[in-house]
């Protein structure tokens, strides 16, 4: 009896990814806030998994900055400043417009399954479903740096907005805040779809920089 082909076989992700990833969006949606101590146990019981696959997502979640392991306390969900945040998009900002002007210069066929995903992004607004928007949103701005081809651009825009993602879904919360970040994105593949570099930096460092206004005063903690 032949074995099945590789391809046949079903990828599963592994549980300590799945568990990591359901509290990553605990926190980007809230239901785990800034500054609360995460309860290792009440945590399994919800998730209907032992402790072990949650200390692990503690600790990828740690070393993403979405999490605090604290002396006495455990771990924690971070608490960012408005300055922390503020300082955080000036760097994004500052990635994005350099992958930009890059991205352009990109097989047709990468940027074209962009400006795919764009649409069905655009459906999603109309349908409201603000967290799967959101997810695909992320999925978009990710792509856009892979076009860059730059593996160090890549991974530090990566830990970035691991490290917003939670403020960043909050500051879309409002119907006016949520309408403006679509145009900007529209603007954005406008330019993706024209190939013009230097329009699609700064559409894209536009767009970072406007989502400053969208957070401002959203974080737990206030420093000038």
């Amino acid at each position: 009896m032949n074995s099945p082909a590789p391809n046949a076989q079903i990828a599963r992700i592994p549980l300590h990814e799945e568990v990591t990833n359901r509290i990553r969006d605990m926190i980007v949606e809230s239901k785990l806030v800034p500054g609360e101590r995460i309860q290792e146990l009440e945590l399994a019981q919800q998730l209907g998994v032992s402790r072990t696959p949650i200390r692990e997502a503690l600790k990828v979640l740690t070393s993403e900055g979405l999490v605090e392991l604290l002396p006495l306390r455990g771990a924690i969900v971070k608490v960012f400043t408005d300055k922390d945040a503020h300082d955080m998009l000036d760097v994004i900002a500052l990635l994005e417009a350099f992958a930009g002007e890059r991205a352009c210069k990109a097989e047709q066929s990468r940027i074209d399954a962009i400006l795919d995903m764009h649409e069905r992004m655009q459906q999603l607004y109309e349908q409201r479903q603000r967290l799967e928007y959101f997810v695909l949103n992320q999925q978009i701005h990710e792509a856009l740096i892979a076009l860059a081809d730059n593996e160090t651009l890549s991974m530090t825009h990566a830990i970035l907005s691991k490290r917003m993602r939670s403020l960043r879904y909050s500051g879309n919360s409002g119907a006016e805040n949520w309408a403006a970040a679509l145009a900007e994105h529209t603007r954005m593949m406008e330019a993706l779809a024209r190939r013009d570099g230097p329009a699609l930096a700064s559409a894209m460092r536009e767009h970072i920089q406007n989502t400053w206004p969208r957070i401002r005063g959203l974080t737990l903690a206030h420093r000038d």
